[in-house]
């Protein structure tokens, strides 16, 4: 890996910028938009074209069965089952913990205040297909809207030319999706988008997908919600002198072998560290079975920024705002205080990143690009709205009516002004 020292604090952070610059595809950005009129002008006609077209798929019912769903999960490796369980039941523990609550006031007599939470009716699920089928991001997207009372979570998935991928089925299953049909790239997130025949219209898109994906999800925020724009998966890592070169290296690793695009990113004060590292890293990835895709990470994204003190690794390391935060440092719990970015942080020599990722509970649809700046890993609240609501006396409208009549008035709003006299009378 790189190793980055004697550099000063500004060029390192420009570098880091630089890394997380959102460019857009302008030939992806035209087919996406092409996609998506097809399938608003003719639906599941235009669905099924795509899967022949992109997927190599003939499909004459685009809804997956019941009794497919149920043959899928019966023929899963009883032990992946136990561990969708599990891994199901650490994330209901840990998101029943997020639930909102409405809430109502009352700061002056005659004057009813207050926030009633409610959830989203419909919310779409994309999740990959082929190599890159995930069951555990099934878990992550479908229990939290369970847990917010969405009534109708529909999954997106492409067809496979060998069937589905038996145990994102299998995950389906057990975090309770109420339904799910073989479509996707950005025909799929139009589909939910705009709905089709067959797919129905949806409140909120989530989960991750490739650049066509991500594309379409931008291209139709604002006729419904989207978690966020997923970019390629990051880890850094705040290290010292206590923590092993080994352990680092692999967790360094284990987000690099992600995808050729994904970051890693180690900052201490230890240069014994840094080189163990560097080593390590090289060693590894040799016996690595995904060594090319981690290699080309590591090598194009992958960096140990050297300084001299904790603070100043702390600073930098808010600056990247990573996906995924590792601190190995000693004492490691008595520095989550200082940490002001980042979309999950892993405490300690054992907290290793694929605890989150597979069981732990925690979500692991999280903020990359830096975006853990001013955005949240995914929760119960991404799938509940508010409504505000007010009530107010007659005597309570009196008492208030000249200051809002004056502030309409201040601002031009003359209609403003008037409905509030109209009740003086």
């Amino acid at each position: 890996m790189n190793i980055i020292k004697n550099e000063s604090l500004e060029a390192i952070k420009a570098r880091i910028r630089q890394q997380t610059e959102k460019t857009v595809d302008p030939q992806v950005e035209a087919r996406v938009t092409d996609i998506i009129k097809n399938v608003r002008a003719n639906g599941d006609e235009a669905l099924k074209e795509y899967g022949e077209k992109f997927d190599g798929v003939t499909l004459d019912n685009l809804k997956v069965t019941d009794s497919q769903i149920e043959e899928a999960f019966n023929q899963v490796n009883p032990a992946v089952i136990k561990a969708l369980e599990k891994a199901a039941d650490n994330i209901r523990s840990f998101h029943k913990l997020e639930i909102g609550e409405s809430f109502e006031d009352n700061p002056s007599n005659g004057v009813i205040r207050g926030t009633k939470v409610t959830p989203l009716s419909a919310v779409g699920i994309y999740v990959p297909g082929g190599t890159a089928a995930y069951p555990s991001s099934v878990l992550m997207n479908a229990i939290p809207a369970k847990i917010a009372g969405v009534e109708n979570i529909i999954m997106v998935t492409p067809p496979q030319k060998n069937g589905l991928n038996q145990a994102v089925l299998a995950a389906a299953k057990i975090a309770g999706v109420d339904r799910i049909y073989q479509v996707g790239g950005a025909q799929a997130i139009a589909a939910l988008a705009y709905g089709t025949e067959s797919i129905p219209q949806v409140d909120k898109i989530t989960g991750p997908g490739n650049a066509y994906v991500a594309t379409a999800k931008r291209d139709v925020y604002g006729q419904v919600d989207i978690d966020m724009i997923a970019g390629p998966s990051e880890i850094g890592i705040l290290a010292d002198d206590s923590a092993s070169a080994k352990d680092v290296a692999a967790d360094l690793l284990s987000q690099a072998e992600h995808d050729v695009n994904a970051r890693a990113i180690l900052i201490t004060n230890s240069e014994k560290l840094a080189t163990a590292v560097s080593k390590e890293v090289e060693d590894q990835l040799k016996v690595l079975p995904r060594e090319a895709i981690a290699r080309q990470a590591i090598e194009n994204n992958g960096f140990i920024y050297l300084v001299d003190t904790i603070d100043l690794m702390i600073d930098l390391m808010n600056a990247v705002a990573p996906e995924h935060l590792e601190i190995q440092l000693e004492n490691a719990y008595d520095y989550i205080s200082k940490i002001k970015n980042a979309g999950s942080v892993f405490l300690g020599k054992y907290a290793s990143e694929p605890l989150g990722d597979y069981l732990a509970g925690p979500n692991h649809i999280l903020p990359t690009g830096g975006t853990a700046r001013f955005s949240s890993p995914l929760g119960v609240w991404d799938f509940q709205k508010r409504i505000q609501y007010l009530q107010y006396s007659a005597e309570a409208l009196l008492a208030d009516s000249a200051d809002v009549t004056v502030l309409a008035r201040e601002e031009g709003l003359e209609a403003h002004a008037r409905a509030i006299e109209s009740r003086e009378k």
